[in-house]
């Protein structure tokens, strides 16, 4: 039988648009407390003001994951606010359409790793002592489909996504014995902003096939609702049509 999310803290970190903010709105609806983070501030304050409309409160905050201190003081106003965090979604990334080995430069590459594995990390380790304590924890990262099969993604993107896997599973099996789990989805194709990102964009036809923000979103939220007996940790989420 699953668990209710009612009441839980969930602190979800690139809320401002696509996966993150599509699960934001889940958690909110089914009654979670939710805090919701991103560099995009007016896009985190737009999401604020949709919920409100249904009247579910959630706090915004504006932070980069790139930037530890942002992490580290994101989670203790999680904590004054809240009390506790029981669930962190960090659902952040990026890529660059200077991808190719012939194009990526260091500064690019340590881009890309600074958003999606770092931040990972940052996000990590600013949560795990208030998960210690109270004795339990959810990590979910969204990591992707390229984290797992060679594509032409890029090599920063693989090697971040990757690396967001190794991270989730060290993590598990050094803290399972705290009570904490870890989770890692890894979708196929999402019609996201990330998108744009790409040297070029996928015909109208393949993204009418892709999956959506919801879609992933609905998964996260599935995972989050086991038992905390059980755990998932790693699933493939793919579009149909793949």
């Amino acid at each position: 039988m699953s668990v209710s999310v009612s009441g839980q803290v969930v602190l979800i970190i690139g809320a401002s648009s696509g996966i993150g903010r599509a699960a934001a709105v889940l958690f909110a609806r089914e009654g979670a407390k939710v805090a919701a983070s991103a560099r995009r501030e007016d896009r985190l304050q737009s999401l604020k003001d949709e919920l409100a409309k249904e009247q579910r409160k959630i706090l915004v905050r504006a932070a980069d994951a790139s930037k530890p201190e942002d992490m580290q003081q994101l989670a203790q106003e999680t904590l004054k606010e809240f009390g506790k965090i029981d669930i962190l979604v960090f659902a952040t990334g990026t890529n660059t359409p200077d991808r190719s080995m012939e194009r990526l430069n260091p500064e690019i590459w340590n881009s890309l790793v600074d958003t999606n594995l770092n931040g990972a990390f940052y996000a990590t380790h600013a949560v795990l002592p208030s998960m210690r304590k109270g004795g339990s924890g959810h990590l979910i990262y969204i990591s992707s489909v390229s984290g797992v099969a060679p594509d032409m993604s890029g090599a920063a993107y693989q090697a971040s996504k990757r690396g967001v896997l190794g991270l989730a599973h060290a993590i598990r099996v050094e803290e399972k014995q705290n009570g904490i789990r870890t989770s890692v989805i890894c979708p196929g194709l999402v019609n996201t902003e990330l998108i744009e990102k790409r040297p070029v964009k996928p015909t109208s036809e393949v993204l009418a096939q892709a999956l959506q923000s919801e879609d992933v979103a609905e998964t996260i939220l599935y995972v989050s609702k086991l038992a905390p007996r059980a755990v998932i940790p790693e699933l493939l989420i793919m579009p149909a049509a793949q």
